[in-house]
């Protein structure tokens, strides 16, 4: 997909496997992946516009892909299911394309739940993991129980339009003002042409059995009123591992990156600085 008009800004474009995934780079140093969670319209900007630069500033080499379905990445509907193993396969394919060896992840949602398969699949490319509202650490049908969730589905089975698009992005904040205008138009831009199977067949397991496994050092942020994630994660991304940590923030829905980005910014470049 090419730049589209109120869109993000356009990057580059990479092969990734069966699929082109588009992605923004900025700065040098350590390698830091920005993974974007899901939701009609939803990319890498639309999530950490407000938060790269911080990492650069600080000395890293920032990645900003649109995973597979997502931004101006492919999103095919002949390849079966949205399964967190092709969001994962795609992504490595894309970040092997550019060069990456090893990194540090910083993960949204489902973009967190990516981070988690690929450091439990593949332990040496992975330094540390940043995650907020991780996804994939539950059943799916208990996502489902979210009203988030449950009213993100409803308005993909009814259609998204301009008009209901704003009303679900303001389930993702505490604040209504963080979903400004400028924001509904970026993702209408998208979602309107982004098909309904990517949300609709979206299949995603559950790795919360499996997080003591992980070896990396782990930071988790986490909104206390997030309407997107059953609270029972939070216990299991704490308990991780040994070296886990868990910031939860009072007045903050599912964009702790958004709603409180300064904080958000300072912690995670100090964890990513020191261990």
């Amino acid at each position: 997909m090419a730049a589209i008009a109120n869109g993000p800004p356009e990057g580059r474009y990479v092969d990734a496997g069966s699929v082109k995934l588009h992605l923004l780079e900025f700065g040098a140093g350590p390698t830091v992946v920005f993974l974007h969670g899901s939701g009609p319209g939803n990319s890498a900007w639309a999530n950490f516009s407000g938060n790269y630069q911080a990492f650069v500033d600080s000395g890293f080499r920032v990645i900003l892909p649109d995973m597979v379905g997502f931004g101006y990445s492919d999103m095919p509907t002949d390849q079966g299911d949205y399964t967190l193993q092709f969001f994962c396969d795609t992504l490595m394919a894309g970040l092997k394309e550019v060069g990456v060896e090893s990194c540090s992840f910083v993960g949204n949602s489902l973009g967190a739940g990516v981070a988690l398969q690929i450091a439990l699949d593949h332990s040496e490319f992975v330094e540390k993991l940043i995650l907020m509202g991780p996804g994939c650490i539950a059943e799916q049908p208990d996502y489902f129980t979210m009203p988030g969730i449950a009213k993100m589905m409803a308005a993909a089975g009814e259609g998204i339009n301009q008009d209901n698009l704003g009303d679900v992005l303001r389930s993702f904040v505490v604040d209504p003002a963080h979903v400004t205008e400028e924001l509904v138009a970026m993702r209408w831009a998208v979602a309107e042409g982004q098909p309904k199977e990517v949300l609709t067949t979206m299949k995603t397991p559950n790795l919360g059995p499996r997080l003591q496994e992980l070896k990396c050092p782990i930071l988790t942020f986490w909104g206390a009123d997030d309407a997107f994630m059953p609270p029972d994660g939070k216990q299991l991304c704490l308990k991780a591992n040994e070296t886990s940590r868990l910031i939860e923030i009072n007045a903050c829905g599912h964009w702790v990156m958004i709603e409180h980005a300064r904080m958000f910014n300072a912690a995670s470049v100090d964890f990513l600085h020191n261990d």
